[in-house]
């Protein structure tokens, strides 16, 4: 499979973070799958990038051209793709992926998260969606949703569509238990989007 690993790029955060991302890059190399990540070498996204490598992965880098101009592009990725801008970045990187794996990270991963939950509930795809939160970061977010939920705001399945994990490999476990999903064009994604 292509898994989309959305996490943080923030380079004040606990090591702890950054060696999760990096024992999750080594593990989805050993089992054999691709990375899609956001193409930058700093933080948890370089971590997961150099670790999958290093264990034998193919990565795939999506990354803005305004981060390419700042020097943070991951040049040893397999495959690079630059995009004009952040929404492009995004469109990109859901139409590369078969399955999407989210770590601890700061609102750029929390709108990943939320792009990608939504249209699941909305039943734009069916691909794999898992979080990983070994320290409890998302559970304010859990309980909050879970309270829009009960105020109506939110569909009943919200929570059908998304998987949490403690550990990587039962967040491995959650990606891998389902038949391979077929993900849509990007035409299609396109088409849904506007």
């Amino acid at each position: 499979m292509n898994i989309c690993v959305f996490c943080a790029s923030s380079q004040t955060i606990d090591r702890k973070y950054v060696d999760l991302a990096a024992e999750v890059g080594t593990e989805l190399a050993r089992r054999g799958h691709t990375l899609v990540s956001g193409g930058a070498t700093v933080s948890c996204m370089g971590a997961v990038t150099s670790a999958a490598r290093a264990a034998g992965g193919r990565t795939i880098g999506v990354i803005p051209q305004v981060l390419v101009d700042i020097e943070v592009a991951d040049h040893d990725s397999s495959e690079l793709v630059v995009t004009a801008d952040m929404r492009e970045r995004k469109g990109v990187m859901d139409a590369r992926s078969d399955a999407f794996l989210v770590l601890p990270g700061g609102i750029g991963t929390l709108e990943e998260l939320f792009e990608i939950w939504t249209s699941r509930v909305l039943g734009i795809h069916d691909r794999p969606l898992v979080v990983l939160d070994p320290w409890g970061l998302y559970e304010p977010l859990r309980a909050m949703v879970g309270h829009m939920y009960d105020e109506g705001f939110t569909r009943p399945d919200v929570f059908d569509a998304i998987s949490f994990a403690s550990t990587v490999e039962e967040a491995f476990a959650h990606l891998e238990s389902r038949p391979q999903p077929v993900r849509p064009s990007v035409a299609e994604l396109g088409e849904a989007a506007g």
